[in-house]
């Protein structure tokens, strides 16, 4: 079928019949806007994604939907805000598909458009009509979203199963052993070639290597690129560097100056060459617009923490970090790179979020959007391919893990609708809910909310920024302003009540 690719800014080429351009989206997981090199990482390095950005267009105001993993990647299946959704925290194993099947996904939208579809990496929007049935078919699922192909993690690296899923099953899974809840299987890793002796959950188990999976997601992008290039193709590369546990492959470690959370960069770097050099290897990169982005700000974890004491910062001057409200826990890297379409070495203030892939997709492959297709979702391939004047988005919605903590962009003005950031708020040093003020003391990071690691008493209940005096948010000026936070804060309940954002959707 012929297809109406829109190149410079979105006007249709003259030859209806010119060869669509491939799409990979490269979505890294708890990648801060402080952990590349080309946004100013000094204690590590990232030469395969810097080249993305000497080569094609680096972003700065770029975000994500959501400061979690699930509602994030909600966002940008379906370009839908997860608030509409109730969507806030992520979801586990015994979750399923948080997507209602009828929705037009990212991948409907490029199936529609003759294009093979592939997710390959972390899923974690959940299996199944109500749970998912890891002994049986893992349905609906990535398939019946769109993808032709899906292979990766199902839920999250750090919690069980451990696990990869192929289509509908878990990899190595035989029935006369089959996964039962509560109950640890053995999880000696071992040769593939030994599987066959084994079978079952534990065979399944035994397959999974923490250590590995980056390399294994790698070579099976590589794997579907190869068999897909004679025709357009949508890859969704959603890796798992650099959530925890920080895992990288030996080769990696030690290779960077801020620990195991720099050396897991290291390999997501990798990846992204891998993806790169296939491209290019046979005959694709001239053709291929690539994405790449995070689901969410750097987390202070365990490892975080380490990488901050080591001079790392891992969101850089933005205030708190994911799972937050504030600038990092949602601000993001955010390149595109396609050659001879988008100008190299190029940089971008425009106000852009994952959320707006579905719509950008749709007008690149010269399709309309129903009103309830991706109702939250702006075609910002304006802001791709060249320099519009006026700002695509008037206003965008994040979300942080606490539902009371929405955030409404108005221009450079920022609302956070409750105290702090909204995220973790644990003060003990070391443990995995280590956030809030406690955080942002430990990471040097100031705000007039917050004194010595405490929410002051009289703090307002909610919160205003200027970013464009204050990128840090080191000053919350709502009591200053207090009609621009009412006028905001109408707007917001507007959007929250109308059936979409995108322009032409809202009552």
């Amino acid at each position: 079928m012929a297809i109406g690719v829109l190149f410079d800014g979105g006007r249709a080429p003259a030859a209806e019949e010119e060869t669509p351009p491939n799409v990979v989206v490269i979505f890294a997981d708890d990648l801060g806007y402080g952990d590349l090199s080309c946004y100013g990482a000094t204690k590590l390095k990232t030469p395969n994604i810097d080249r993305l950005a000497a080569e094609g267009r680096r972003f700065t105001d770029a975000h994500s939907a959501s400061a979690v993993c699930t509602p994030s990647r909600y966002a940008l299946i379906t370009g839908r805000y997860p608030f509409r959704k109730g969507l806030s925290r992520p979801v586990f194993l015994r979750t399923g598909l948080v997507i209602d099947k009828e929705q037009t996904s990212i991948a409907d939208v490029m199936k529609n458009a003759g294009y093979s579809t592939a997710c390959i990496g972390k899923w974690h929007l959940g299996f199944g009509e109500k749970t998912p049935d890891w002994n049986g078919a893992l349905k609906p699922g990535p398939l019946e979203m769109g993808f032709d192909y899906y292979y990766g993690v199902p839920v999250v690296n750090s919690h069980p199963p451990f696990v990869y899923v192929e289509n509908h099953h878990v990899v190595g899974l035989v029935p006369e052993d089959p996964f039962v809840y509560g109950k640890t299987a053995k999880t000696q890793v071992i040769e593939e070639k030994m599987i066959r002796d084994i079978g079952g959950a534990d065979a399944a188990h035994a397959l999974y290597d923490d250590y590995a999976v980056g390399t294994r997601l790698a070579e099976k992008s590589v794997e579907w690129i190869k068999k897909n290039k004679d025709d357009p193709f949508f890859l969704f590369l959603s890796t798992t560097n650099i959530h925890h546990p920080f895992t990288p492959a030996k080769r990696f470690q030690g290779t960077s100056e801020c620990g195991l959370y720099g050396d897991f960069v290291h390999e997501l770097d990798w990846m992204v060459g891998e993806v790169m050099a296939t491209l290019e290897k046979n005959g694709l990169a001239e053709n291929t617009l690539v994405i790449f982005t995070s689901d969410n700000g750097g987390m202070i974890n365990i490892t975080g923490q380490k990488a901050i004491t080591q001079g790392h910062k891992l969101n850089g001057e933005l205030l708190g970090f994911k799972f937050d409200g504030w600038e990092g826990g949602h601000r993001v890297p955010f390149i595109a790179h396609w050659s001879g379409k988008i100008k190299a070495g190029s940089e971008s203030k425009q106000l852009i979020c994952n959320v707006d892939l579905l719509a950008t997709m749709a007008a690149l492959t010269g399709q309309e959007l129903k009103a309830d297709e991706g109702p939250d979702s702006f075609n910002v391939l304006p802001a791709l391919t060249s320099d519009p004047e006026e700002p695509i988005r008037d206003h965008l919605v994040l979300g942080a893990s606490k539902e009371s903590h929405l955030v409404f962009r108005d221009g450079d003005w920022v609302l956070i609708t409750g105290k702090g950031g909204g995220g973790f708020n644990s003060s003990k040093v070391g443990s995995h809910t280590f956030g809030g003020a406690a955080a942002l003391k430990f990471a040097g990071q100031t705000n007039s909310d917050i004194v010595d690691g405490k929410i002051k008493p009289d703090a307002p209940a909610a919160q205003l920024y200027d970013l464009s005096s204050d990128p840090s948010q080191a000053t919350n000026v709502i009591d200053i302003y207090p009609d621009q936070a009412e006028s905001m804060r109408a707007r917001l309940n507007q959007v929250k009540t109308s059936p979409g954002s995108r322009p032409g959707n809202r009552r």
